[in-house]
């Protein structure tokens, strides 16, 4: 599929009226032709992987175009660089969390990009750490508890930012931990305790949030304990 087809397609595809409605969600894209995920994953099948039309169409610069990028770059042909100037772009959640679910967690430098964005003073750069951080710990089935016990610090230190959007991607990361396995599932407990204790606004909300879930006996008897 061409450039100029897929742009066509969302211009025909494209309802203004519920830009209103995006708004309330915090989707506050400065571009946008408002067209629903499941109409964008359509288009990504029928185009497949392409990286050199993904790149055209992340220049265009419209929330659309920035999620159909993500959605059908190949990560084997993806860059380090590149994904550290894409995330610089993020200015909402959703192409922030879009971006990591498709694409960010396929690449082979997911797990290092988590720590090196978890110190990032931007906001949505520092979400995107521990967005992929919870996108990884769903996704990757085969790495040992400790691949995800190594962000243990991060998350403590992250805990105390008291920015909405970090501080919900801080609180995912540790549910996800810990909804893995039993081994984990202790683990993230104990340190959803020690988040507590930190005793700050953010870090108390986090960790009451997911220590909630975690010891929840649904999660309890999915995980066999």
């Amino acid at each position: 599929m061409e450039l100029q087809e897929i742009v066509m397609r969302l211009e025909l595809l494209s309802t203004p009226e519920n830009i209103e409605g995006m708004e309330k969600f915090g989707i506050t894209p400065e571009k946008t032709y408002a067209v629903r995920i499941p109409e964008l994953r359509k288009i990504a099948r029928e185009s497949g992987k392409n990286h050199d039309l993904a790149l055209e169409l992340w220049e265009l610069d419209f929330r659309e175009t920035k999620i159909l990028a993500c959605m059908i770059d190949d990560p084997k042909m993806v860059s380090s660089d590149q994904l550290n100037a894409w995330v610089l772009e993020f200015d909402y959640w959703e192409i922030c969390d879009q971006c990591c679910m498709n694409l960010f967690r396929k690449t082979s430098f997911a797990y290092d990009k988590i720590f090196e964005w978890g110190e990032h003073e931007a906001e949505f750069v520092k979400r995107a750490a521990f967005s992929l951080l919870a996108v990884m710990a769903v996704h990757d089935k085969k790495q040992p508890n400790q691949q995800f016990e190594q962000y243990y610090p991060l998350l403590i230190s992250a805990s105390t930012d008291n920015r909405n959007f970090v501080k919900k991607a801080v609180n995912w990361a540790l549910r996800s931990i810990g909804k893995k396995n039993s081994s984990l599932n202790k683990s993230a407990i104990y340190l959803a305790e020690e988040i507590l204790a930190l005793n700050t606004k953010s870090s108390k909300w986090i960790a009451s949030n997911a220590l909630k879930e975690l010891k929840s006996e649904k999660i309890r008897k999915k995980l066999g304990m």
